[in-house]
């Protein structure tokens, strides 16, 4: 019964549509057709290039697989989910003033310093690590002369 619920619809989509090669391929197939396809629309079909595929069974299930990645997608693009802050949580960023932090140093901030030409801010970041970090202290050191020297020189 379901064969021939298709082969009808494919039947009138012929009727519809008599240059769709598809359709024949398939009523062509399925062995159906005797009302819409001639002799030589049957031989035509049969001998589309598409017709010698043989038919595969479909896994829906691979078909219809979504990734974790898919899914946040989809649920992303929605437009009546939205991520939104509860009442009260979120601050106001707009007063917040953004400033070098003092106690953020470190051996690449002073680097990136150094490389800037920003002598004097190199210079200090080590000295703020030399103290932090007493073990280390000949290398600032030596870091910073080698700084002062390029100071100097410009």
């Amino acid at each position: 019964m379901k064969q021939r619920v298709e082969t009808t619809n494919i039947e009138s989509l012929i009727e519809r549509y008599p240059w769709w090669s598809a359709g024949h391929i398939a009523l062509a197939r399925k062995g159906g057709g005797e009302a819409v396809l001639t002799p030589a629309t049957r031989l035509i079909a049969m001998l589309h290039p598409t017709a010698l595929i043989p038919p595969r069974a479909v896994d829906a299930a691979r078909l219809t697989y979504l990734s974790p990645d898919d899914l946040i997608e989809r649920f992303l693009k929605r437009q009546e989910y939205r991520i939104v802050a509860e009442e009260g949580a979120a601050d106001d960023l707009a007063a917040v003033e953004y400033g070098l932090d003092e106690e953020m140093v470190s051996e690449e901030l002073a680097e990136i310093y150094a490389n800037q030409g920003l002598y004097d801010e190199a210079i200090d970041t080590y000295r703020k690590l030399s103290l932090l970090n007493s073990e280390k202290s000949i290398y600032f050191a030596g870091l910073i002369a080698t700084l002062e020297d390029k100071k100097n020189r410009n």
